[in-house]
């Protein structure tokens, strides 16, 4: 089966959003926690994270106002802080509620059941169910003008993690932490690794780590 531009243009709008959102695959669960100028708490769910660099380490992720509520991006602008999470595949069902609409004073954190944790001296909240915790610093916000996605990017200013879960060479073993990963908007998985492979040369082929 061949869809090209025109059959996927003449779609219904729902049908097309949940094709080309679910084809572009399974990628990392995560929560963003924030808090407005006046105190009230937010979480939201996101599957849009982005590595833009590690020196300085530096990660981004798409918002879409029109699809999405606009708190998270508010508070961020406001604030200039916020918190990522990273939720185990039991809590999806708690997660995934977070996408509900509420009323701006009304905490996501205790509407699905998610306590909040802080650290000192850093304004937004934490899910303090969450293995992986953290700390984002605003730094720049990108308008994308095609479809108005914007992309805000932030430096990371602290990670709270179980040092069982870094390897000698520093790399994070997600799926020993249960980690949620979702695909589309209501589809989620679990994360399960199948090896690492040896840095690629032209000759010699992969051996396995």
């Amino acid at each position: 089966m061949i869809l090209d531009s025109e059959i996927l243009q003449a779609q219904d709008s729902r049908y097309r959003a949940t094709l080309i959102n679910s084809l572009a695959g399974v990628k990392q669960a995560f929560l963003i926690g924030s808090k407005s100028s006046s105190g009230h708490s937010n979480l939201a769910i996101f599957n849009s994270l982005i590595h833009i660099g590690a020196n300085p380490p530096l990660w981004g992720f798409l918002c879409r106002p029109d699809t999405v509520k606009r708190d998270t991006l508010a508070n961020i602008l406001e604030t200039g802080e916020y918190s990522f999470n990273f939720v185990k595949h039991s809590d999806s069902e708690k997660a995934h509620q977070t996408s509900a609409k509420y009323a701006l004073e009304e905490s996501e954190f205790a509407a699905v059941g998610f306590n909040e944790q802080y650290y000192e001296g850093f304004s937004a909240p934490f899910v303090a169910e969450a293995p992986i915790k953290i700390g984002m610093k605003f730094v720049e916000k990108v308008d994308i003008a095609i479809n108005g996605t914007i992309l805000v990017i932030g430096s990371i200013s602290f990670i709270d993690i179980d040092e069982k879960l870094i390897a000698l060479d520093g790399f994070v073993q997600l799926d020993q932490a249960e980690l949620l990963n979702c695909s589309g908007l209501d589809a989620y998985f679990e994360t399960r690794l199948i090896h690492r492979l040896s840095y690629a040369k032209t000759d010699k082929w992969p051996s396995k780590l």
